[in-house]
């Protein structure tokens, strides 16, 4: 009977799903020459079926594992990060006995909600800038801010050579705002009240798309309900996996010059279209 490649997963793929590396690292492994399917040797390309036996470096690989996905109230001073030299890394501090890896980052000085999973593809859809997935924060500053604050921040703010996207921004009190983000830049809300002169004193994520901190206590985690996450696939359904949504650009305007009539270095004068 003849195999379809619908009933197949892509060798590379059916490698990082099992969590024990990134398709990137999988391809590797198997330009390396250590990976066989069924005992024979494999190339990029080749695709898994139900029934095959992969092994790797001729040890057979274990069964996917079940994927898990946290939610995580992070205190100040963890850092959202895997590399075990830093002590107060993020895994090290929740424990847990799977491998998984944080979704995005909350910087060292914040707190509040972040997801860590062992599911890489939902990582890469939520992460893709182009999809404005919300996230929502609670920010105090170092002196009163005013209707000028709100709607320059609003309205987008130049930092890291470029213009942030337009956001939500709510006044809560004298020194205290919430707003709600589509973009990840790098130290975003610390970056643009920076550039209106503010100095951000705390900063706390209340909400990660349709998930809310709620009453989770500082340093504690849960995982994510089904209803949760059946929200979230269907958020996510229609992101954009490509690079190209992975990288903010700035709007690029176009300048329309008029043509104008040129002599050649022949001598002969072109005529305008």
């Amino acid at each position: 009977m003849t195999k379809h490649n619908e009933e197949s997963t892509n060798l590379n793929k059916f490698i990082s799903a099992t969590g024990i590396c990134s398709r990137r690292e999988a391809e590797r492994l198997i330009t390396g020459g250590r990976v066989t399917i069924n005992g024979n040797p494999t190339q990029l390309g080749n695709r898994v079926f139900d029934g095959d036996v992969v092994k790797i470096d001729g040890k057979p690989l274990k069964a996917k594992p079940k994927t898990i996905y946290i939610a995580l109230h992070k205190p100040v001073g963890i850092v959202c990060t895997t590399d075990s030299k830093e002590k107060k890394n993020i895994v090290k501090f929740v424990g847990y006995p799977e491998r998984l890896f944080p979704i995005g980052r909350l910087d060292k000085p914040s707190e509040g909600l972040i997801f860590l999973t062992n599911d890489g593809d939902i990582v890469n859809k939520i992460l893709r800038a182009g999809n404005n997935h919300e996230k929502e924060y609670i920010v105090s500053v170092d002196k009163p801010i005013n209707g000028q604050f709100v709607n320059r921040m609003s309205n987008g703010i130049p930092i890291l050579g470029t213009v942030t996207k337009k956001c939500t921004v709510e006044k809560l009190s004298a020194t205290t705002f919430k707003i709600i983000l589509t973009q990840g830049l790098n130290r975003q809300i610390r970056r643009m009240c920076e550039y209106l002169g503010y100095e951000v004193t705390k900063l706390k994520r209340t909400r990660i798309m349709n998930v809310s901190l709620g009453n989770l206590k500082n340093g504690a985690w849960r995982e994510l309900t089904n209803q949760e996450m059946n929200k979230i696939n269907e958020l996510v359904k229609v992101s954009v996996k490509t690079e190209e949504a992975s990288v903010e650009k700035p709007p690029q305007k176009k300048e329309n010059k008029p043509r104008r009539n040129f002599t050649s270095k022949f001598g002969r004068q072109r005529k305008k279209r």
